[in-house]
């Protein structure tokens, strides 16, 4: 990486020049044959020679790995046919946003038995099971707005709730898919200004909407990511019912928020929400690395991302917060079966280790993999069998920082992280590091 390289082209970032595919692929240690699935894995990948001016704006490739009754049967890795991808511009000639020409780069769910890429403020694209694109969806023409990456769905209803942010008014829109995949409501969501709104979270009765200081720059547009913090937006947390557009807001310290792990209601109404929290320092020292930044000024701007916990009461109108780590982490996710409800166990990554929290004990179990390698998001599958909320497997794509050496899926005993993997799926290939995956197993596709 020479001193001109921007960081989100070299190292374990940089992109893979092509597609390809292999079977039949070497695992170390025993492949539990439950899993019988897909894991897929999504991230930036531009096409070669092509720079995006940041690491959020790369095309979209999902990477993916079939496993099947004890066995890795392959792995392959296709970009997503965006109209973007070949070529639309994502402003048409009228000045208004393509929402077919997004990255489709963020995250890959499930959802009524169909897979999507997704992207924030873009249309979903849908995916076959072997990576092929379908197409962007609207879902029956009903989705007149884009879509974010991290739609949140109900483990009670299978209902999925999403949201769109934008530019112009209305700055934020909400909307309900039923569990077969069904555009069933949209509203506006009032807010006062084009805030950069990346995550959401759902309780048994509430939305819960971060309005937080990164906000969108007119100036900056064509240059990156065109979302700056400002010190003159509140930061704020809001519930919604899931039927009525009334937010009631909370005034907090000013910070940023990427990801959230989960949040909960207990029996006096208030609801609890755990996330990693950037401050004003974290949040620019990050933005200027994963912004390409130089090595030198990012030396600079050391601050670190932390999990973070607000306690919003709306009987009375106040709110708690306080750090539950002092720790650097990122990507927190929870077991699905209790996304907007009380879990004990949240799991996030370091750069160099894949972390467990325990809520219950306080306590943290790391897996490290040494310096050389970069932790992917771990993803919680239990086991089928699981009495307990933690038996299961943590799936994770681990990257080298040299881009000569070939990436690992690792598949981890939740209970017992400290420990060696499982198994350990050789990749035929180095995998960039990327964002979020999901594992999906055939049961959801066959419904």
């Amino acid at each position: 990486m020479s001193e001109h390289t921007p960081s989100y082209l070299a190292g374990h970032l940089a992109p893979v020049p092509d597609e390809i595919e292999a079977v039949g692929l070497h695992v170390t240690g025993v492949l539990p044959t439950e899993l019988t699935g897909r894991y897929f894995r999504n991230g930036p990948n531009p096409l070669p020679g092509e720079d995006s001016g940041h690491w959020f704006t790369g095309h979209g490739m999902l990477h993916g790995v079939r496993l099947e009754k004890g066995r890795a049967a392959w792995y392959r890795n296709r970009w997503v046919r965006t109209k973007r991808l070949e070529g639309a511009p994502p402003i048409g000639p009228d000045g208004t946003r393509d929402l077919a020409a997004g990255a489709a780069n963020t995250s890959v769910i499930e959802h009524g038995g169909r897979i999507f890429a997704l992207t924030e403020t873009s249309r979903p694209y849908e995916m076959s099971p072997e990576l092929d694109t379908l197409g962007p969806c609207d879902f029956g023409g009903r989705l007149t707005t884009g879509m974010t990456a991290h739609p949140k769905e109900d483990p009670l209803t299978g209902e999925l709730h999403l949201f769109d942010y934008g530019m112009r008014p209305p700055f934020l829109t909400y909307h309900r898919l039923t569990a077969a995949g069904e555009l069933a409501t949209s509203f506006p969501v009032q807010v006062p200004g084009p805030t950069m709104m990346h995550d959401l979270a759902i309780t048994p009765n509430h939305i819960v909407w971060l309005d937080l200081p990164v906000v969108f720059q007119p100036e900056l547009v064509g240059r990156g990511m065109p979302y700056q913090w400002s010190d003159h937006y509140t930061a704020r947390i809001g519930l919604m019912g899931k039927s009525d557009p009334t937010v009631q807001w909370f005034d907090i310290e000013p910070c940023y928020v990427f990801h959230i792990g989960n949040a909960h209601e207990d029996d006096r109404g208030r609801v609890t929400l755990d996330a990693i929290r950037y401050s004003r320092e974290a949040w620019f020292s990050t933005w200027s690395r994963i912004g390409g930044a130089p090595r030198a000024e990012q030396a600079a701007r050391l601050a670190v991302a932390t999990l973070h916990r607000w306690t919003l009461d709306p009987a009375t109108g106040t709110v708690t917060e306080h750090a539950l780590d002092d720790g650097n982490v990122e990507f927190p996710t929870v077991d699905d079966r209790l996304v907007g409800l009380p879990n004990r166990y949240l799991y996030a990554v370091d750069t160099h280790a894949i972390v467990k929290y325990d809520g219950d004990h306080g306590q943290i179990a790391r897996h490290e993999l040494g310096e050389d390698w970069h932790a992917g998001e771990a993803v919680f599958v239990p086991a089928d069998d699981s009495t307990g909320e933690d038996e299961g497997w943590l799936l994770s794509i681990v990257t080298h920082r040299d881009p000569a050496v070939a990436s690992r899926l690792l598949v981890h005993d939740a209970t017992d992280l400290a420990a060696e993997p499982v198994a350990t799926v050789h990749l035929p290939r180095r995998v960039p590091a990327g964002f979020h995956g999901s594992w999906i197993p055939d049961t959801e596709l066959h419904r």
